[in-house]
């Protein structure tokens, strides 16, 4: 009774995480672009707009459901939740401080991948089932994009877990807490064995997975169908994508699923790529910084800390670069994204065989 008891809660915890940051990004995303364009943003429901986020999900909640008479009411209804599901599970794998993990997978990295590409069964399910050849070209963009950025994003991932040798994700973010031997050597580190810090995340154990870290940041805003890859909304036609005929509740969950995309992805490269939970301070002789900024709360602090920088600079990058035409974004993907990152794993290789 107590093993489920514990799953519900951690279950309930991690939707109202979603959905406050979800809030909270949205509010973020309507200042910064405000900002970046010489405007105010949400000024009147609030102090400085700060309740117009909650306002929209207010006025979400009381719209009816409406189902286009041609449309496949199983599909069209099962879609948005398939798409929010799909997102909401990839949490599960993700450590968020030292001994704090809903789930530690041994194939943790395996399990999030395959979780995730349920989303793009979601997505074709609501271009279908709306039975609307606006939505339907939506999707299909959609998938396209999404199934082509995977393998980038997969094959630069993979070049971290080669040089952590684990797919455990838990386990990734203990290796980055301490510099390896190898490192040590390699960064000329002769009197410590143990610093921690900045120098021991994996972007500075093997500086080729800066170029890795890159092009999974870039894959990840295709993922996330994010500008400039937002070609699935399409403007110029004056519709919104695969989710066109939603309303209420269901339009909510798939614009709940995006944000939570959002975070997702930038958390994944942030266990991956740039420390975990582990701080960028190190140890100094008998100052132990590193030690004194590690531990539970510490930990939480600082995925926070890093992913919320990463999702601004996705935000900034919208409100930034004009949308990709569809032959340029798979170009740039199959012709620069996908070589770089088959380079950047090969290197990998050679690093691990070098260090034997």
């Amino acid at each position: 009774m107590n093993f489920y008891l514990t799953y519900v809660l951690v279950a309930t915890a991690l939707f109202a995480f979603t959905a406050l940051f979800t809030l909270f990004a949205l509010y973020s995303e309507r200042k910064i672009s405000a900002f970046m364009q010489d405007r105010l943003g949400p000024m009147e429901v609030g102090k400085y707009g700060s309740l117009q986020a909650f306002a929209d999900i207010i006025k979400m909640l009381q719209k009816e459901f409406i189902i286009p008479s041609s449309a496949d009411k199983i599909l069209f209804t099962l879609a948005p939740i398939v798409i929010f599901v799909s997102v909401y599970l990839g949490f599960a794998a993700l450590p968020w401080a030292p001994g704090l993990s809903p789930s530690s997978l041994n194939l943790g990295l395996f399990y999030i991948f395959a979780i995730l590409s349920m989303e793009t069964i979601g997505i074709l399910m609501a271009g279908w089932g709306s039975n609307n050849k606006y939505a339907l070209l939506g999707a299909m963009r959609s998938v396209a994009q999404m199934v082509s950025y995977e393998i980038p994003a997969g094959i630069a991932l993979i070049s971290a877990v080669m040089i952590s040798q684990t797919f455990n994700m838990q386990e990734v973010s203990i290796k980055q807490g301490i510099l390896s031997d190898e490192s040590i050597l390699f960064l000329g580190v002769w009197e410590v064995s143990s610093i921690g810090g900045l120098l021991a995340w994996n972007i500075f154990q093997a500086p080729h997975l800066i170029i890795a870290y890159i092009i999974y940041f870039i894959a990840s805003l295709a993922e996330c169908n994010r500008a400039p890859f937002d070609i699935p909304e399409a403007e110029s036609e004056l519709v919104a994508g695969f989710h066109v005929e939603y309303s209420g509740l269901r339009f909510a969950f798939v614009f709940l699923a995006e944000y939570s995309m959002m975070f997702l992805v930038g958390m994944i490269g942030v266990i991956l790529f740039l420390g975990g939970w582990n701080t960028f301070l190190p140890n100094i002789g008998s100052v132990k910084l590193s030690t004194w900024t590690t531990g539970m709360g510490w930990g939480i602090f600082w995925v926070l800390i890093k992913t919320l920088l990463v999702v601004a600079v996705q935000i900034w990058i919208r409100w930034t670069l004009p949308r990709l035409r569809v032959d340029q974004l798979m170009s740039f993907c199959w012709k620069v994204l996908t070589p770089l990152a088959f380079l950047c794993m090969l290197i990998s290789g050679i690093w691990r065989l070098t260090m034997m």
